[in-house]
């Protein structure tokens, strides 16, 4: 058992120093399997590839098909089309809804996490310009739409973290819909008013919008913009036959891309290379997570494993705390919410079932608060996500990070209490 925690805590070190997850979760592995029993070279490649090849099995397609729409999104000028016309809607007296609602809005309607941030980034910059409200409060706004009820709160939700539970438990997007709902709305406003209050805190300090660095202006390219009405309808396409509809995700992510193209036809030469671009842009994160993901497969190889899940199994109260616990735990450790849903579902999801069956509880509980519990420590500052809007934002830790903590991880973490306390009453 010592050797696993030298392990976990080896990888979220090198990871929280920037050293690429690729590499580090198979050195961490190797760590695990020294110290735990196992031939090293047989580990990694034995349990540790099989982990990673059957993450990778079941969530490329996936994972390729959403980057290729937030790709086809972004580089048609849709996604900022959306950003932008909301943001003139609610104005610079309320800037930050009006980056706070399309970044929900995008994020919900299916497109990357990461495209998100590159698309909203530039209607926030202008609006807080306007405002004049400084600028190291806007990866905390892009966070909360980004990272927190839209990812795994909200029932139907396209993105992968609500995905990943329902081949364990057998459910479908939209499960525990008022768990979620609930949940999802506890994180949306108690955030809101969180930065509503570190917003005013800061003005008062002085603080006032200072052009990025480089003082290079980001503004919204004329020649990209989309009919806003026309952009919206690939994120309804997808929200309908994913939740109404009943398909597969893979068939209406490829649905919202046909209407996309359908849309952009004049634009067809650019929509090629965007393609090409979302596909090569989907490997570095499928590739990240199932690294993660292999990982876990040889902690779970190793005979010291079985104590643990005994521990975590039996965690005092309901199970519905030691899943939460396990999978915020690994979430954090691997930095990544779809790492640590796929190493604890993977681990645990059977002895979760079994539990359910003998209790009588919905698995669509077990679903939904898996997912939640994937949004917490997940956020802690070794996360690509975190580090990627920081630099998209020309931000540092120091300057942005502890209201991004504060929405992206603290809330998140408390709206389990509401979320267990329904689901224990029966709610569903």
């Amino acid at each position: 058992m010592i050797g696993i925690f030298i392990g976990l805590a080896l990888m979220m070190y090198l990871a929280f120093k920037g050293f690429s997850i690729i590499w580090v979760a198979p050195f961490s592995a190797g760590i695990v399997a020294l110290l735990g029993g196992l031939e090293v070279v047989e580990a990694v490649v034995g349990p540790f590839m099989s982990g990673f090849a059957n993450f990778a099995q079941t969530w490329f397609p996936v994972f390729m098909l959403s980057s290729i729409f937030g790709k086809i999104m972004d580089d048609t000028g849709m996604a900022e089309s959306i950003a932008e016309s909301i943001g003139k809607v609610i104005g610079k007296k309320h800037a930050l809804l009006g980056v706070l609602i399309p970044t929900a809005l995008l994020t919900y309607g299916g497109i990357s996490m990461f495209v998100v941030g590159f698309s909203v980034y530039p209607v926030a910059l202008s609006l807080y310009r306007k405002a004049n409200l400084p600028r190291h409060l806007i990866p905390g706004v892009i966070c909360l739409g980004n990272f927190t009820f839209t990812m795994t709160a909200f029932p139907g939700t396209p993105q992968i973290q609500n995905l990943i539970p329902i081949s364990y438990f057998n459910t479908s997007p939209t499960a525990a819909p008022i768990v979620g709902l609930v949940a999802g709305t506890f994180m949306a406003v108690t955030g809101y008013f969180y930065l509503v209050w570190s917003q005013k805190k800061s003005v008062a300090k002085g603080n006032q919008f200072i052009e990025p660095k480089d003082k290079k202006v980001v503004t919204i390219d004329e020649d990209k913009k989309a009919n806003v009405w026309w952009s919206l309808s690939p994120l309804v396409v997808i929200l309908v036959t994913l939740n109404i509809l009943n398909f597969r995700i893979e068939t209406s992510l490829l649905w919202g891309i046909a209407v996309a193209i359908a849309i952009n036809l004049p634009k067809i030469k650019k929509i090629a290379p965007s393609v090409n671009e979302g596909a090569k842009g989907s490997m570095g994160a499928i590739v990240n997570t199932s690294a993660a993901v292999g990982f876990g497969t040889v902690v779970q190889a190793t005979p010291a494993f079985a104590t643990i899940t005994e521990i975590l199994l039996s965690i005092p109260g309901s199970p519905l705390i030691s899943l939460a616990v396990s999978v915020n735990l690994l979430s954090g450790v691997t930095g990544s919410a779809s790492g640590g849903l796929g190493i604890s579902l993977g681990a645990l999801a059977d002895g979760y079932l079994e539990i359910a069956n003998q209790q009588g509880i919905n698995p669509e509980v077990f679903h939904r608060i898996a997912s939640l519990a994937s949004g917490g420590l997940d956020s802690l500052p070794h996360n690509g996500a975190i580090i990627t809007l920081l630099a998209i934002c020309g931000l540092t830790h120091k300057e942005s990070y502890f209201d991004m903590f504060i929405v992206g991880v603290v809330i998140p973490m408390l709206s389990l209490i509401p979320a267990i306390t329904l689901a224990t009453m029966g709610v569903v």
